[in-house]
C-alpha cells in the first residue's frame, strides 16, 4: 500500500512536529494484508529520522497489527489492521502525540486522567468508513498515553471478521473493556472518563450547581445552540451552553453538501468548526449533561435540572435540544439494537458485506441509505408504509438502476425476530392485510426524527408532534424561554435553518432581557 502524493506531502509536514523518538513495533504473518501494512509503515518510517520500524513474528499479538511506542516505553496504543480511510488521522495523531506533540486537553482533564486508578484494556472494533469511530479511537489512545494503567487496540472489523462473528458485533464502533462490552456508538473523551472514573459524575454535579447564574443559558449544543451562544456572547452578557454532547445530531451526519458557501464537508468537521467558533467568546461550554426538568425559583430565574443531579440557573433560556432518530416501536427493535438493528448505514454498512438487509423508510434518508448499502451488501429490500416512495425523484431514479434492490410499498413493518442476532422481520401488506416474512441479517431504520422535548412536557406548549411552539421571535409560551432548531415547529429540519433560528432566538432572548 502506497500513499498518494498529496497525502504524503501533508504527512511529511506533520512528521516534522515529532519531538522525540517513536518506535513502531509491527506484528506480521504471511498474508497479503501484512505486506500492505508493512508497505505503509516503511513509507512512514522513511519520512522521519525520529520514527523507527521493528518487525516481529509474534503469535501472541493480533496479526497484522502494530504498536506506536516511545523509544524505551510502551504507550499502550495499538492498531490491528491498516488504519486508512477515516482512521488515518488516528494514526497520524498517535505518531505525533507519542512523539511529544502537545495533547489539546486542559490541565484539569490531564490530571483527572492520570489519577484514574485500575487496569483498563480497551478494544475498539471499527470500520474504515465509519466517521464516528475515529473520535472513540483517538480518545482511548489519549487515555492510554496519559495513564500507564490504560491500553487500547483499534481493530478493523472487516479484517478481523472472525472476531466480529464470534462476538456477534453488528454495529461500530463497539468498545470492549477487559473482555466485556463497554459501549456502542460514538463516545467522546469526557463520556469515557465519566464511565471509568467513579467519582466523575458526583464531582461534575457539584461543580455544575456551584456555577453563578447566567444571563442566557442555551440547552443543546447543535447548530442552533452554537449559533445562539455566539450571538448571545457578542452582546457581552454571561452566556452558557450545556449539552448532552456538543454537535448533537450533526455528529452522525456524514456528507453535507447544502451548507451554503461550503461545497462539501462532514458532520464531525462542521461540529469542530462550530465549537472552535464558540470558544472564541466567553462562553461556558458544559458537556455530558442531559436536561431533566425546567422550573422557576424564588428569584424568578429559571433553573434547569439535570439527570446528574446538578442544576444551572439563568435569567433566560434557549432550548435547542434538537431531535433523535425515530424508532419503529415494534417488538424486537430494542432487543436487537446493535445486533442487526441499525440507524447509520455509513457506519455499520461495511459489517453487512454480502448479506441481505432491509431499509425501513422511503423518504430521502431511506433511499439514500439503500443506494449506499447496495454497493456493499448482497441485497437490499426497501419497505415503505405509504403507497409510493416519498424521496426526491432523482434518488428514486437512481435506485431503480440498482439490480440488487427491491422496493415494497404500502407495507407495515410489524416485528423483528432473531436468536442472538436479527434473522427476519414480519410485515403486513396493507391492502390485502396479509402478513409476510422477510429473511434478513440487518435492518436499517430511516423513518425520520422525534424532538427531544420530554423534559419540558407540561411546562411549555407543544405541537401534536411534540415540537415546541414558537413565534416569529423564537419565543415559547413561557416568558423568557426561547427555542430554536429541530426541536421546534419550524419546518424543514436543515442545519443552515437551525443556525439562523439559533441566532434569532438569541436576539429575541436578549430583547427580552433588556426589557425585563
Amino acid at each position: 500500500m502506497s500513499l498518494d502524493i498529496k497525502i504524503k506531502e501533508q504527512l511529511n509536514q506533520y512528521l516534522t512536529k515529532i519531538e522525540s523518538a517513536v518506535s513502531i513495533d509491527a506484528f506480521t504473518n504471511k498474508e497479503k494484508e501484512s505486506d500492505s501494512m508493512l508497505d505503509l509503515l516503511k513509507e512512514i518510517s522513511d519520512m522521519s529520522d525520529k520514527v523507527s520500524l521493528n518487525i516481529f513474528d509474534d503469535s501472541k499479538e493480533r496479526t497484522p497489527s502494530f504498536k506506536v511506542n516511545k523509544a524505551n516505553e510502551s504507550s499502550g496504543i495499538q492498531f490491528a489492521g491498516i488504519p486508512m480511510g477515516h482512521e488515518f488521522t488516528s494514526l497520524v495523531l498517535a505518531l505525533l502525540q507519542v512523539g511529544g506533540y502537545p495533547i489539546k486537553l486542559s490541565e484539569d482533564q490531564i490530571e483527572q486522567i492520570k489519577n484514574i486508578e485500575g487496569e483498563f484494556f480497551f478494544e475498539t472494533y471499527i470500520s474504515l468508513s465509519c466517521h464516528n469511530c475515529p473520535d472513540v479511537v483517538q480518545a482511548l489512545n489519549v487515555l492510554s498515553l496519559l495513564n500507564p494503567g490504560i491500553s487500547h487496540c483499534m481493530i478493523d472489523g472487516a479484517l478481523f471478521q472472525e472476531e466480529i462473528n464470534a462476538k456477534k458485533i453488528m454495529s461500530v464502533p463497539t468498545i470492549y473493556l477487559n473482555g466485556k462490552e463497554f459501549g456502542q456508538g460514538r463516545l467522546d473523551l469526557e463520556e469515557i472518563i465519566n464511565k471509568i472514573d467513579t467519582t466523575a459524575s458526583e464531582k461534575g454535579a457539584e461543580k455544575l450547581s456551584a456555577m453563578k447564574p447566567f444571563d442566557m443559558l442555551i440547552v443543546g449544543g447543535g447548530p442552533a445552540g452554537a449559533s445562539a451562544a455566539v450571538y448571545a456572547a457578542r452582546k457581552g452578557i454571561r452566556t452558557g451552553i450545556v449539552a448532552e454532547r456538543f454537535g448533537g445530531q450533526v455528529m452522525d451526519t456524514l456528507g453535507i453538501e447544502n451548507f451554503i458557501s461550503v461545497k462539501a464537508t462532514e458532520g464531525p468537521k462542521l461540529v469542530a468548526a462550530l465549537e472552535e467558533h464558540v470558544k472564541e467568546y466567553e462562553v461556558d461550554i458544559i458537556n455530558l449533561q442531559k436536561a431533566k426538568n425546567l422550573v422557576k425559583n424564588e428569584t424568578s430565574n429559571y433553573v434547569v435540572e439535570f439527570e446528574s443531579g446538578g442544576k444551572l440557573e439563568s435569567k433566560s433560556i434557549i432550548i435547542a435540544t434538537g431531535a433523535r432518530w425515530k424508532e419503529l416501536g415494534v417488538p424486537g427493535e430494542k432487543e436487537y439494537k446493535g445486533k442487526g438493528v441499525a440507524y447509520c448505514p455509513h457506519c455499520d454498512g461495511p459489517l453487512f458485506k454480502g448479506k441481505n438487509v432491509a431499509v425501513v423508510g422511503g423518504g430521502n434518508s431511506g433511499i439514500e441509505a439503500a443506494i449506499d448499502l447496495a454497493g456493499i451488501v448482497g441485497h437490499v429490500t426497501v419497505l415503505e408504509f405509504a403507497p409510493e416512495l416519498k424521496a426526491d425523484q432523482v434518488l428514486v431514479d437512481r435506485l431503480k438502476t440498482l439490480k440488487n434492490v427491491d422496493v415494497l410499498v404500502n407495507v407495515q413493518t410489524n416485528e423483528i425476530y432473531g436468536s442472538d442476532k436479527v434473522t427476519h422481520i414480519k410485515y403486513i401488506e396493507r391492502a390485502s392485510k396479509e402478513e409476510k416474512q422477510l429473511n434478513i441479517e440487518g435492518i436499517f431504520i430511516q423513518i425520520g426524527l422525534v424532538p427531544n422535548t420530554d423534559w419540558v412536557n407540561g411546562a411549555i406548549e407543544l405541537s401534536k408532534y411534540g415540537e415546541i411552539e414558537i413565534n416569529d421571535h423564537g419565543a415559547t409560551s413561557l416568558p423568557g424561554v426561547f427555542a430554536a432548531g429541530d426541536v421546534t415547529t419550524v419546518p424543514y429540519k436543515q442545519i443552515i435553518i437551525a443556525m439562523g433560528e439559533g441566532s434569532k432566538a438569541a436576539l429575541g432572548a436578549f430583547d427580552y432581557l433588556i426589557r425585563h
